[in-house]
């Protein structure tokens, strides 16, 4: 990611911060809606899994600059996750659910530029965990 890109992302957070509830929300049906296949992985209240995916999400965004420091932390989810059921194919889904998310609660401040830079984003954390979990070229 370009710092531009990381600057993108992260004044783009910024605005989902206060619409934080309503984005957890849209981006389970938005990926329950997609993806049916995946919501019997989801144990438990939703609307506190919207929540914990908000902070995750802050939390790699504010580590953007400094990869080293959530990687490690990224790693261990995605080990962690193994155990719920979660397979390297289910990525895509999740990806494409958070970009639409994105794209709804931002409206027009999600430009072209932003997008790309979101899609960077998740594809450099997405390839780490998937590495991770399943080892480089596994394809589940």
């Amino acid at each position: 990611m370009t710092p531009d890109q990381i600057t993108l992302v992260e004044d783009s957070f910024a605005k989902v911060v206060p619409i934080r509830d309503q984005a957890g929300a849209l981006f389970y049906q938005t990926l329950f809606d997609s993806a049916p296949q995946v919501k019997p992985l989801f144990k438990g209240d939703i609307a506190e899994q919207g929540a914990k995916l908000l902070t995750m999400l802050g939390t790699v965004v504010n580590g953007l600059r400094d990869l080293d420091r959530i990687l490690p932390v990224a790693r261990q989810l995605a080990v962690d996750h193994v155990a719920y059921g979660v397979t390297a194919e289910h990525y895509e889904p999740v990806g494409a659910a958070l970009i639409q998310t994105l794209e709804t609660g931002l409206g027009d401040a999600f430009t072209p530029d932003v997008r790309e830079a979101w899609i960077a984003a998740y594809a450099t954390l997405s390839g780490v965990m998937i590495d991770a979990a399943y080892g480089e070229g596994t394809p589940s």
